[in-house]
Formats: C-alpha cells, sequence, structure tokens
C-alpha cells in the first residue's frame, strides 16, 4: 500500500487511536480526576498533583553500560516474552492470561505485585538499595478485535467475545511489545537492584483500547484505584511502537497526540412517502447537511494556525427503504484536537451548526459528546533533561524529532497527574519502507524484534538516570 507523504503521516498517526466504543467514562480536562496527592500531604484528597523537583541535570548513571550488557543478554528472553504475548492476545478488561504470566514473572524476579487494579491491571514495586525518587513506568496489556493476516509461526489463532459476537483478536498495535520490554526491565533491574536509588514502580495497564461498552477501564481506572499512590512518582515513562526505522526514537515536547471525544448526532424529522417529501420533514438531507457544515467549523471558523484539529464523521445510518424517508437519522464520529480551549471550542460550534442547521429545515437535532482522552502532553522540562539519554541510546542520529499525531492515547492521564514522557520505538521490519509499512491497527501489522533490545535500554536507562540525578 502506497500512500503520499502526507498520507503516510497521518496514517502513523494512528497509534492506540480510540475504537468505536464508547469511551469508559475517564476524566478528562473537561471533567478532572482527583489528583494524585502530594507525598507530603498523603491524608489530603483536594491538594493538586505532586509538584516533581525535577533534577538540575540528567547524565549517564554509573550503571549505564552494565544495563546494555544485561539488555543484550536478555534479548532471547525478551523476544520469547513478546511471541507468548502475541500469540495468546486478550481483549481491553479481559487480559487475565496475560496478567498472570506477568505478574508471575514479576514475583520471580523480587518485584511487590499487586494484582486486580482496573479489573486486570497490575502494580509492581521494586525497592531500590539506595534512597532515591519513586519513578514510574507503564505498559498497555490488550489486544484489538482484528483478523492477523502474517505469516508467523506465533500468529495469532484467538477469538473472543466483543459486542455479543466471536471475533478474532489481534496484538495489531504494538502492546505486545510494550509488555515484553517492561518484563526486560523488570527482569534487569533487580540485577542492579543494591546500587540502585529509589524506587521503580511498573503499571501494566488494561484496555488503552477502550473498555467493552459499560465498563469502565484505562488509565483513569488504574488512577481512580490508586495505581500513582503508595509510593507517588515524581515522574512516568512511556513508549509506543511505531512503523518507522528500527534503531530510532522519536520524541516531541508538549502537545504530541491529540484528545479523542466521541460525537453522536440524531436528526429528527417526520417520516413520510419518498414520493411525497413535502409532506414530511426529511432528516437524510438534514444530515448531509451538518456533515457539510461541520466541515466548515475547523476550515473556516477557528484559527487553523494555533494547532491542527479534526471533525469526522465515520458512520451514517437512518431508515429501511427506498421509498420512504425515515423518522431519524443517526451519525457517529471523531473530535481530536491539541488544545483544551479549542476542543471546548469545536464542542459549542459543532452543537450549534447541528442543531441551527436542523432547526432551519423544522427538524431537530441532538448532539451527544462523549469526552474521551485529553492531549498526550510531554512536559518539556522533563523531556529537556531525558533527551540525552534517549540520544545515548539511539545514537544523537536516531533521535528524531516526532511530528503531532492525530491517533490518541490514554497515557496523557497520567500526564494530567505527575511530569510524563512518551515516545515512539521504531519498529519497521528490515525491508519495508514508512510508505508501504502496515499501520497499527492493521491486520498486516509487523515489527521488527531487533527493537525490543533498544527499547529495554530506553526505558531501563531512563529509569536509571533519572534515579541517580534525583537521588540525594
Amino acid at each position: 500500500m502506497r500512500t503520499s507523504s502526507l498520507a503516510a503521516w497521518l496514517l502513523l498517526g494512528t497509534v492506540a487511536c480510540r475504537p468505536e466504543a464508547g469511551p469508559s467514562r475517564p476524566p478528562t480536562p473537561l471533567e478532572p480526576v482527583a489528583p494524585a496527592l502530594a507525598p507530603d500531604h498523603p491524608e489530603d484528597p483536594s491538594r493538586g498533583p505532586a509538584e516533581a523537583r525535577l533534577p538540575a541535570r540528567v547524565e549517564a548513571s554509573p550503571l549505564a553500560a552494565e544495563i546494555d550488557r544485561l539488555a543484550a543478554e536478555l534479548r532471547p528472553a525478551v523476544i520469547e516474552y513478546r511471541r507468548d504475548l502475541h500469540q495468546h492476545p486478550e481483549l481491553g478488561n479481559r487480559e487475565h492470561r496475560t496478567a498472570k504470566v506477568i505478574a508471575e514473572h514479576l514475583r520471580r524476579q523480587g518485584w511487590e505485585v499487586r494484582e486486580g487494579v482496573a479489573h486486570t491491571g497490575l502494580v509492581a514495586v521494586l525497592q531500590g538499595g539506595r534512597p532515591g525518587p519513586v519513578v514510574a513506568l507503564r505498559a498497555e496489556m490488550d489486544a484489538l478485535p482484528v483478523k492477523e493476516d502474517n505469516d508467523l509461526p506465533f500468529a495469532s489463532k484467538a477469538t473472543a467475545i466483543w459486542r455479543g459476537e466471536s471475533t478474532p483478536v489481534m496484538h495489531a498495535c504494538g502492546h505486545d511489545l510494550h509488555m515484553a520490554i517492561v518484563m526486560g526491565v523488570a527482569e534487569l533491574l533487580p540485577r542492579l537492584r543494591d546500587r540502585l536509588p529509589g524506587t521503580v514502580k511498573l503499571l501494566l495497564q488494561p484496555a488503552e483500547e477502550g473498555a467493552p461498552p459499560g465498563e469502565e477501564g484505562g488509565a483513569a481506572l488504574m488512577i481512580a484505584e490508586g495505581a500513582l499512590r503508595d509510593p507517588v512518582p515524581e515522574v512516568i515513562f512511556g513508549l509506543h511502537a511505531v512503523p518507522e526505522p528500527v534503531g530510532d526514537l522519536l520524541v516531541r515536547s508538549g502537545p504530541t497526540m491529540a484528545s479523542s471525544d466521541r460525537l453522536r448526532i440524531v436528526v429528527r424529522g417526520e417520516q413520510t412517502h419518498g414520493a411525497y417529501p413535502w409532506r414530511g420533514v426529511d432528516p437524510v438531507t438534514v444530515a448531509a447537511q451538518v456533515v457539510l457544515g461541520l466541515q466548515t467549523i475547523v476550515s473556516r471558523q477557528l484559527d487553523m494556525t494555533r494547532t491542527p484539529s479534526v471533525i469526522s464523521i465515520g458512520s451514517i445510518h437512518g431508515g429501511l427503504r427506498s421509498n420512504i424517508i425515515p423518522e431519524e437519522v443517526e451519525m457517529i464520529g471523531t473530535i481530536r484536537t491539541f488544545d483544551p480551549e479549542i476542543r471546548e471550542e469545536l464542542h459549542r460550534r459543532i452543537r450549534a451548526t447541528a442543531e441551527h442547521i436542523a432547526q432551519s429545515a423544522q427538524a431537530e437535532a441532538t448532539v451527544t459528546i462523549e469526552a474521551g482522552y485529553p492531549v498526550v502532553d510531554n512536559d518539556p522540562e522533563l523531556l529537556e533533561r531525558m533527551r540525552p539519554t534517549l540520544a545515548r541510546v539511539a545514537g544523537p542520529e536516531h533521535l528524531r524529532e516526532r511530528a503531532m499525531v492525530l491517533g490518541a492515547e490514554d497515557f496523557s492521564f497520567y500526564q494530567q497527574q505527575i511530569p510524563g514522557m512518551f515516545f515512539f520505538l521504531g519498529v519497521l521490519p528490515s525491508g519495508t519502507t514508512v510508505e508501504d509499512a502496515a499501520s497499527n491497527h492493521s491486520p498486516r501489522w509487523l515489527a521488527d524484534e531487533g527493537a525490543l533490545q533498544i527499547g529495554v535500554r530506553a526505558m531501563a536507562n531512563l529509569v536509571v538516570d533519572y534515579a541517580f540525578a534525583a537521588a540525594p
């Protein structure tokens, strides 16, 4: 599949897109989450997020060379972890085998493990041998209702129930890679425990792709159930696999991935015979006008130079027969942007546009907007302090600036609580160009397992470099 350079950019921006299932009612900037408690005030739930006193400078830790050596040593094991997880994918809030396998692995390595967080999530803690900060890493556990179309010996043959129907399941977004990398880090760090400052916390999170309809889940529920408490991390790091060259790490300061809200508009008219439209009110024609009107919001009503925004209608349904004008038409879509103020303005203008167009035709439009994931917003100070770590791991020529991504990720909820940095790991298979690569969520999604060692090195060095820099 060939695409233009612009289309390729948008294609890569589909990582971790919200599914069509409604959001699991996570808190957003429009609905604030209860804040993580500041360490000095553990009993005061009204306090805002803990203010991390970031170290003035972060340099390579004394353990850097040993981390790289251990990552190379663990490479075959990490590949096996990934293949096992890939072969046994599970949907959101149903990651029972996945959680069991990872929990057993963590306990064997000496981690304290809390199970059943946000249904199937895990929170694991490793206390280092020296005083220092608490640093968190996060990986997602859920797969997608996708039928794998790859000729791999460990290709998924799994099925599960989704929306009441049996469906194939696949790790089509790289979460198997993310988990395997964290499992590698979890095996590596205990070997350095006596010399490690502070505490490391691992969050193995279910339902990043969205909880099943009618359920809660994901990062918001992890936070609500105390994943960022006891102990409270100073900072959190996460990564995502993308079809970019193996060896490349990509990062961006500030807004990086878009907010994502689900839109539903129901246009109600008056049913009549298709031969006599003047005897009723045609909601199909009104719905068509609403779709066109929505596209003028971004292009004609907002300052496009501020930030990219998108309003897309993905489904329109109304009527059953060719000769009956129906009573109502339903359309559903998605709203994406990178700015909280523009997000609110989009919501306001969408309601006004749909309602006024409908009124002009004597119809009625009901607009429902379900707040989804907020913007992934990389803390600029944290990123600048950790950039040398990423450059050392990848090599300066392979640390690249990431363009804004219109896909969404619920890592953003953690960033609302504590400083966080989310970066991207190139996993493009050898011999494949970026333009021809299958995107995340594709049944032909493939990853070069050589990226796993780089991911382990990146995550482990981020933790340890920060821990040494922030240690007393």
